[in-house]
């Protein structure tokens, strides 16, 4: 547990729960939605359990692990089994606790990390992807939704997907893997001009002295403090919230677990929309900021 969560992870230990039954039940949607349930996608299931023992004598994982252990224990997942599997899910994920948008983001986040669980994008499991989507347009203009819906209809336009084009899927899917662990995305991406651009700035050229510095999630290397102080140390100001203003927004590798999407929060999100608007916020994975503060050393 990393130090700046510890203060208040106590009070969303429930929020928590959910969110790991919406994201279960999006993996559960995703591995199968080409109709067809592999031996390595049921070992990236398997892992995911051995990922989360913590939650299992915990409601409601405590009536859905023994169900998806039995399951997976032969290798094979029946089609009686995974009906079995997403009727609980549907059960235990209501609304009672996050509103419609957050449950669907979550649940979408790991329909992405269940369709690259084999390292294989098929045209089935694409079409299956915009299916699902079709019935969550109230996601749109949250990210991913639009940039997921763009990049497969660019995808699907000629009927095909070429190896440059599974590469691109592969990159961008792969990315929701690690939202299953509560870890930030190291390099999520965005579609700009219908072109895949990493929403994390790439070996960004980052200038203290007088700049705005925002920090969003947590660092494994640094408390939120250290990172205030070296950054104060070198010229620049860090504030609490996000604005046109802001400079640099820094995403902490560890992310958040009490973050409402895993990968990213508010700020990340206003980061984004304020960009699109024009505004020159760049958006810094926290690896560049340590190289940052190296070199000015």
């Amino acid at each position: 547990m990393n130090t700046d969560h510890q203060t208040y992870i106590r009070f969303t230990s429930r929020s928590r729960l959910e969110k790991s039954i919406h994201g279960l039940l999006g993996l559960l949607k995703g591995i199968s939605v080409d109709s067809n349930i592999s031996e390595s996608e049921i070992c990236f299931l398997t892992n995911w359990l051995s990922g989360h023992e913590a939650l299992e004598e915990l409601h409601p994982f405590n009536e859905i692990v023994p169900i998806l252990r039995e399951a997976v224990a032969d290798g094979v997942i029946s089609e009686e089994e995974h009906e079995d599997l997403l009727w609980i899910c549907e059960r235990l994920s209501s609304n009672d606790f996050y509103d419609e948008i957050t449950t669907g983001l979550q649940q979408l986040h790991g329909l992405l990390g269940g369709v690259v669980a084999d390292g294989i994008i098929s045209e089935a499991e694409l079409r299956g992807v915009q299916d699902w989507m079709k019935d969550y347009e109230e996601l749109r203009r949250r990210w991913p939704y639009e940039e997921i819906e763009s990049l497969i209809i660019s995808v699907l336009a000629d009927g095909r997907i070429d190896e440059k084009e599974h590469q691109t899927l592969i990159a961008f899917f792969a990315q929701f893997v690690e939202v299953l662990d509560d870890k930030t995305l190291s390099r999520p991406y965005i579609l700009i001009e219908s072109t895949l651009k990493g929403v994390c700035a790439t070996c960004p050229d980052i200038n203290f002295q007088g700049s705005r510095f925002c920090l969003t999630g947590a660092s494994s290397c640094y408390t939120r403090d250290v990172f205030c102080d070296k950054i104060q140390k070198l010229g620049g100001v860090v504030v609490g919230s996000v604005s046109g203003r802001l400079n640099y927004l820094i995403i902490g590798g560890d992310g958040n677990p009490c973050w409402s999407y895993a990968c990213y929060g508010r700020k990340v999100e206003k980061a984004i929309e304020l960009r699109k608007a024009g505004a020159e916020i760049v958006i810094v994975h926290e690896y560049d900021l340590h190289d940052a503060l190296e070199d000015e050393c």
